[in-house]
């Protein structure tokens, strides 16, 4: 069952309150009517925290804001835009790495599993952390975005110097959760292929969050 058990220490201590709260209580009934009802999640309920578990509070120093998690078999794994190793790349992530290979001349990887990125402080948080298989968006308005939205607050209150990467109108609106005079926020257009030519491709925010971090005495990131 999803609970604050499932939660890294770090962010155990600073969350625990919202599974108490009513909405939060609200989105846990829903859920559970739906499986009782037949329906399929993903994540898997071990890895709706992933993105949380994998990146701890203390660690993150660049957020990476996604919608909700996809919505086929196996390629949900808690991580916004990642997919698990051996999983062909969405459109999206597929241009994301197209962006990294033209700002930092990096070969396109062999994996989608942004595992990698995590461990070294990235923060791939989906705003929404489930969906019912194949019907994308289907549990947005839950409570979820409260969640998340906590979340997001608490990093902007309680750190300094961080690199909010906001991709799409969605990511957008989440910019007046975050005190840009303590950090770096940057905006552009969604990676998916509708939009990606729209703003995406030619952002160079992988460039410009690396010179941030270390203008801020912190470590690139080897992306």
């Amino acid at each position: 069952m999803i609970s604050a058990a499932l939660l890294e220490k770090s962010w155990s201590e600073r969350l625990t309150n919202e599974f108490g709260k009513d909405y939060f209580q609200q989105l846990l009934f829903q859920l559970k009517l739906e499986k009782e009802a037949g329906f399929t999640h993903y994540p898997a309920e071990q890895l709706v925290f992933h993105a949380l578990n994998s990146c701890s509070f203390e660690k993150t120093k660049v957020v990476i804001l996604g919608q909700d998690p996809y919505h086929g078999p196996g390629q949900a794994h808690g991580l916004s835009f990642s997919v698990p190793e051996g999983v062909r790349f969405p459109p999206s992530l597929r241009n994301i790495f197209k962006e990294l290979h033209a700002d930092l001349g990096l070969t396109i990887p062999a994996s989608g599993d942004l595992d990698r990125w995590a461990k070294q402080g990235v923060l791939l948080l989906n705003t929404v952390l489930s969906v019912r298989e194949n019907e994308a968006g289907s549990h947005r308005q839950l409570g979820w975005e409260q969640f998340t939205d906590q979340i997001i607050r608490l990093l902007s209150t309680e750190k300094s110097g961080l690199v909010f990467l906001l991709w799409g109108k969605f990511a957008h609106e989440k910019a007046a959760l975050i005190n840009q005079g303590k950090h770096l926020v940057l905006k552009a257009a969604h990676p998916s292929p509708l939009s990606a030519y729209a703003g995406f491709f030619g952002c160079k925010h992988f460039s410009q969050t690396n010179a941030y971090l270390t203008k801020n005495g912190k470590q690139a990131i080897v992306w």
